[in-house]
């Protein structure tokens, strides 16, 4: 029997019966990384005093090669294997592929994912077990604001040039597709060749910019990059990314300690007797809506009243 698991429905657990158990939380990134901080503190809230928590990061932002990718995920085997926790907890796309993908996907060790974009079918999962959340950003609800306030459907999607920005430009340019709206993309892997492309944009025709996540942009400095973009942008940029709203006018975000909070749920249940093939893989439900007034205001851009008096304001960072 499939089993859906509520924000709250563990509670009851009683924190005896999981005493003396471990929990290791592996993360794809590194901890200064706002989405992975996110997730860990979702799932430090939830998990609590219930059981030993050990967090190994593949930091594999900023180690992007594929060399340095495979020896963290032996590096995390290693701890697996002299450690012994009960239960694997593995956020984002890096630590499903490398780790859980070729070693523990057919068990025996039970693992719970969060974070990974759009689908984990391309990894083989879900098994009996390994369950998880996949993480899909509100790409059409996003764009379709987008083409109403630019009056057009001609857009760019600007991003890293990382494994997960590929994944979310694919997933993209389907959801564009089925809108009709043209999306071009330009992935760098620098922060000059960002400024250069975003500036480039502003004449190339645009109706609107998709910013993707800056992470694995080598050199970024958000105060810099947000006083540039401020001076140079004329165009409506949109993001899913919360982190990127310094540097976007719109957002639809994505919140990571939903898939944090969720994934640890999942895990007490599993530290409590069950499978985690009692457990659909789910979709994350929860977004949060952003304007910048600045750089809104500097484009003279108004967006329409049902968004802007709902949408949070972004701090100033410069």
């Amino acid at each position: 029997m499939q089993r859906i698991v509520g924000l709250v429905c563990v509670l009851w657990l009683p924190v005896s019966a999981l005493a003396g158990t471990r929990c290791l939380m592996v993360s794809s990134y590194h901890p200064e990384y706002p989405w992975s901080h996110g997730e860990e503190a979702g799932v430090r809230a939830t998990l609590g005093d219930a059981c030993d928590l050990r967090v190994f990061y593949m930091d594999t932002k900023r180690h992007r090669d594929e060399r340095s990718k495979k020896r963290a995920a032996v590096r995390a085997r290693r701890l697996i294997e002299t450690w012994k926790p009960d239960v694997l907890i593995a956020a984002d796309d890096n630590a499903v592929k490398y780790l859980v993908a070729p070693y523990y996907k057919d068990g025996p060790l039970p693992v719970v994912f969060c974070g990974v974009n759009w689908s984990a079918a391309p990894y083989g999962l879900p098994t009996s077990h390994v369950t998880g959340m996949v993480e899909i950003a509100p790409v059409a609800a996003l764009l379709k604001a987008a083409a109403t306030i630019s009056g057009g459907r001609r857009a760019l999607y600007l991003g890293a040039d990382t494994l997960s920005e590929r994944k979310n430009l694919r997933w993209s340019r389907r959801v564009a597709g089925r809108m009709n709206i043209e999306l071009e993309s330009h992935l760098v892997a620098t922060r000059e060749a960002w400024l250069s492309a975003f500036a480039a944009a502003q004449d190339q025709g645009y109706d609107f910019l998709v910013i993707g996540s800056r992470a694995g942009i080598d050199g970024w400095d958000e105060r810099l990059v947000a006083r540039a973009v401020r001076r140079l942008g004329r165009v409506l940029s949109v993001t899913v990314h919360e982190w990127m709203m310094p540097v976007a006018m719109l957002g639809m975000t994505k919140i990571p300690e939903e898939q944090g909070e969720w994934a640890a749920e999942v895990a007490l249940e599993i530290l409590n007797g069950h499978s985690p093939s009692e457990y659909p893989v789910l979709s994350n439900r929860q977004w949060d809506l952003w304007q910048n007034p600045r750089l809104l205001s500097a484009a003279g851009i108004r967006l329409p009243a049902s968004l802007e008096n709902k949408a949070k304001r972004v701090h100033r960072v410069d």
